[in-house]
């Protein structure tokens, strides 16, 4: 299988999670005596089940080198997860709706345009984090503590690619 990316969407991407990005169906307003614009709760998070609490972190990632075979899968059964690029550059999601496995022909992947994040809902299936051509940070607000296990693993026995891609990616609109 050899996945093609999509442009993200708020509407594409509603089965799997929230679009973090400013726009005017987005709920802001004037703060700081009009100096700052607040786009108002961007994302659903969902950190707080047996006993967790939110957590702010700063993962590194290595590039991707492409064709990039796809693997494995996670999804953490107890929280959220969102992510958002430091360098404000794009990058590429690969997710799966919740059930028992992610299944082959629910694989979505979605590019993530440079002033967008991603807010993974519980249980969805998403590969982990990866740049496209640089080491890049990614901000993460998740799940920590707590009781029971938050990351439940699946390793695909077919063979699933993502292509290499030019640069820079499409973006959506």
């Amino acid at each position: 299988m050899i996945l093609i990316p999509e442009p993200l969407t708020a509407a594409a991407f509603a089965p799997f999670g929230d679009v973090i990005e400013v726009g005017d169906g987005r709920t802001h307003y004037a703060i700081n005596y009009g100096r700052t614009e607040r786009y108002h709760d961007l994302a659903q998070l969902d950190v707080l089940e047996n006993d967790g609490k939110p957590t702010v972190s700063i993962f590194r990632s290595q590039p991707a080198q492409f064709p990039l075979k796809v693997e494995v899968m996670e999804r953490h059964p107890h929280s959220s997860q969102a992510f958002l690029s430091m360098q404000r550059k794009p990058f590429l999601v690969l997710v799966a709706p919740p059930a028992e496995q992610p299944l082959l022909e629910q694989l979505r992947l979605f590019v993530v345009g440079a002033d967008q994040g991603v807010n993974y809902h519980r249980g969805v299936w998403h590969h982990y984090q990866f740049s496209l051509d640089e080491v890049r940070d990614f901000l993460c607000i998740d799940r920590s503590g707590g009781y029971g296990g938050n990351c439940d693993e699946y390793r695909f026995v077919e063979e699933v690619y993502i292509p290499p891609h030019p640069h820079p990616f499409p973006r959506k609109g």
